[in-house]
């Protein structure tokens, strides 16, 4: 007698093959006692060795349940899979994450490692794993009563077995040595998303590879290049909204380098650990340029960008302060249990649509310019994006490096051809035109279109270190500080969705709540650093790495910490600061009509984790994102001198001057006023509020999965992705909140 696959899997049924072993068994046992289920046994014992040997997990899927099992089954939970109370267990229900309905059962979950075709046609003729099950139970099935050839009725009567042929019985053995060759992929893990199968990774660098140096720093610089805009475009429009010079624009630039770079590495190593970048993030954009036109600002004439980036830097350094709170405390981890796609998505998205109003007005201003500058970007990064040159998709990668470098010499033509020549009006923007009439018309067009307005590549030195409190002493106000908090707390669940997206992408578990928890605490930190060396935002991980990882398929630790160093680098090169500044605002307004598109798309592709066809879903992202334009917009037309004095891209960032709430305190009056004029702020807040009081299945909401703590001791591979260097986590080790 044969044993089948019984060595392998000792607590299944023996195999039977042929007549011949039933017969035998039927005269060792001439009559069978009907079937008395046992009652001591648990059935967990089962699953349990089961998820050990890597066959089954809690979301993918375990054997076909009979039909009691099924009617015991007590429905589907997102985060364990199923519910397997007394022992039930129920298929698989699979949810269409674009039609929103559920798929067929399609059978076992585990995909076979097909070495050649002839194993492939094999494969799909294979039978799934429940009707393999059905086909052991021939002959011997203790549900039914069914041993030695003979079946109890549940009468006493005994009914003989129909003996299989020996057709049958040799395509049996055939199914049995087609089982005995698969091959199941060595790498897989036990649970990867929610208990589903760990998929291999489609990267061509993984988390922790270490191909080289060479390597490495090529895929570190591709990894910022293709983040360049949303690295040093931040400056080129707060800096002349505050009354800076070029000189004090490219001092910025550099600033925001080296605070991206120091920030960036603390992230990496202490943070969540995944390859991330910190830097200046267009969340704390919309409120700093609120606080920058806010009215007792405006007559300031003497040094009146270090006064204003005083005052955001004491506003940043409050808010961080509660960001750090919210993370070291633990609060974060609860208040994960909020926080789901369907409020990530179209708070990400209102960060984006925010802008609508400073975009192409500003580019507008030189459509000759913009224009073709956009045009370029929508080519290289849509039309162009499958071509490869050399092996490397240039224009996927590279769309906004590449159109920067072809539209800027293409503007550098333009103004050597005299495109922008008036009589009698020189490029030196604006002091040698404002006592000209005829000059004053075309000095809005000089300065947005002209390549050499910026005096910042004459006055720049070669070498200047950015140090801490370069502008001043930071002023704390208590109004700007409270727009921070709430903006931080915005921040936070921004950097929430990056997280889960970003380990999804990269092949590996998503993180613990604790880690989450950690790398929001860290984030709050960096935040800190970036208000005291004054980069006129806070740092928040970019939302658009996602983005990154996707195109480049790099996600190396070591290769994002590499290009860290080479920023770090840069920003004590104060020509690279000043050639920077010198971009044209036209073409750093058209590039940022991208990057603000780009970051719309990815806050509303986050709603993929949950059913997009759910009418509550729907409901809850539409009626956010209409209030959040709208509430906005009502706010912002209380404020008639501001249209008079202020120019029209930055009217809708005035409002916390003359809005409608008057609560007898100008504090108060101040913070509300901004708060309710911030897209994002009121997106969040509607959001919030119905995703958490609606109700919805879990499966329908989409409900964030984060991996189980305890996962952290029990797989070495998870630790290592996330675990603190160990020479740190012996500092920290009672921070059990912090995943430590």
């Amino acid at each position: 007698m044969e044993a089948g696959s019984s060595s392998q899997f000792p607590d299944k049924p023996e195999r039977v093959k042929g007549a011949s072993i039933s017969s035998r068994l039927g005269s060792m046992f001439p009559k069978i006692e009907p079937f008395v289920p046992r009652t001591d046994h648990d059935p967990n014992d089962l699953r349990s060795w089961a998820k050990r040997t890597g066959f089954v997990s809690d979301y993918s899927g375990e054997t076909r349940a009979s039909a009691s099992d099924k009617n015991d089954s007590a429905g589907f939970d997102l985060e364990r899979g199923f519910d397997h109370r007394n022992g039930g267990s129920s298929p698989k229900i699979e949810i269409d994450p674009v039609l929103g309905r559920t798929k067929p059962n399609q059978g076992i979950e585990i995909e076979p490692l097909v070495k050649n075709e002839n194993q492939r046609r094999r494969k799909r003729d294979k039978p799934v794993l429940g009707d393999r099950e059905d086909e052991r139970k021939v002959g011997l099935n203790g549900v039914n009563g069914n041993v030695n050839g003979v079946k109890g009725n549940g009468n006493g009567n005994e009914v003989p077995v129909v003996t299989p042929s020996a057709a049958e019985a040799k395509k049996e053995e055939e199914v049995a040595e087609r089982e005995a060759k698969v091959e199941v992929y060595p790498a897989l893990e036990e649970e990867a998303h929610g208990g589903g199968w760990r998929l291999p990774s489609e990267m061509k660098c993984g988390l922790r590879e270490n191909p080289g140096f060479v390597p490495l720093m090529y895929y570190g610089l591709q990894h910022y290049l293709s983040l360049a805009g949303s690295l040093i475009f931040i400056p080129l429009i707060i800096v002349p909204a505050m009354g800076g010079t070029d000189k004090d624009t490219a001092n910025v630039i550099s600033t925001v380098l080296l605070v991206s770079g120091i920030t960036t590495i603390l992230h990496s190593y202490f943070g969540t650990r995944l390859p991330l970048v910190q830097g200046s993030s267009f969340v704390f954009l919309a409120p700093a340029l609120v606080i920058i036109n806010a009215k007792e600002y405006r007559n300031l004439t003497e040094h009146k960008f270090r006064h204003i980036m005083r005052e955001l830097q004491g506003a940043i350094i409050v808010g961080s302060i509660f960001q750090s709170i919210l993370g070291f405390s633990g609060l974060m981890s609860l208040f994960l249990r909020l926080i789901n796609p369907v409020v990530v998505a179209p708070t990400v998205a209102a960060v984006g649509l925010a802008f609508f109003s400073y975009g192409f007005p500003q580019a507008g201003s030189c459509v000759e310019i913009s224009i073709p500058h956009i045009v370029l970007l929508l080519i290289f990064a849509l039309y162009l994006r499958g071509i490869s040159i050399f092996g490397h998709r240039v224009f996927r990668i590279y769309a906004v490096p590449l159109s920067v470098m072809i539209i800027w010499i293409y503007a550098f033509f333009l103004t050597a051809g005299g495109a922008y020549n008036y009589k009698g009006c020189s490029p030196d923007i604006p002091s040698s035109n404002v006592l000209i009439d005829a000059c004053k018309k075309h000095a809005y067009t000089m300065k947005h279109c002209r390549t050499d307005v910026s005096n910042a590549w004459r006055t720049a030195e070669w070498v200047r270190v950015p140090y801490p409190l370069q502008w001043g002493i930071p002023i704390f106000h208590l109004r700007t500080s409270m727009i921070m908090i709430i903006v931080s707390l915005v921040a936070s669940v921004d950097s929430v969705g990056t997280y889960h997206s970003a380990s999804l992408q990269i092949n590996s578990k998503p993180p613990t709540p604790g880690i989450v928890s950690r790398g929001i605490a860290l984030e709050g930190l960096c935040s800190i650093l970036a208000g005291l060396w004054g980069s006129g935002t806070g740092s928040t991980t970019l939302t658009e790495n996602v983005h990154t990882i996707d195109m480049t398929k790099v996600a190396n630790r070591r290769a994002v910490e590499i290009g860290a160093g080479f920023l770090i680098l840069f920003s004590f090169v104060g020509k690279v600061g000043a050639l920077l500044a010198s971009i044209p605002l036209a073409m750093a307004a058209s590039i940022l009509c991208f990057m603000w598109a780009l970051i719309v798309a990815l806050g509303l592709s986050t709603l993929q984790y949950g059913q997009t066809t759910s009418f509550r879903n729907i409901a809850i992202v539409g009626i956010s994102l209409f209030l959040g334009l709208s509430i906005p917009a009502y706010f912002q037309q209380y404020q008639p001198e501001s249209s008079l004095i202020l120019p029209s891209y930055f009217v809708p960032y005035a409002a916390a001057s003359n809005g409608p709430a008057h609560t007898g305190s100008q504090t108060l009056d101040f913070a509300i006023n901004a708060l309710m004029s911030l897209n994002m702020v009121v997106t969040f807040l509607v959001a919030f509020v119905l995703d958490n009081t609606v109700p919805g299945s879990r499966q329908e909401r989409g409900v964030y999965i984060w991996s189980r703590p305890e996962e952290v001791a029990s797989d070495p591979y998870f630790l290592s992705d996330y675990a603190l260097p160990k020479r740190v986590a012996k500092w920290f080790r009672w921070a059990k909140c912090l995943g430590v």
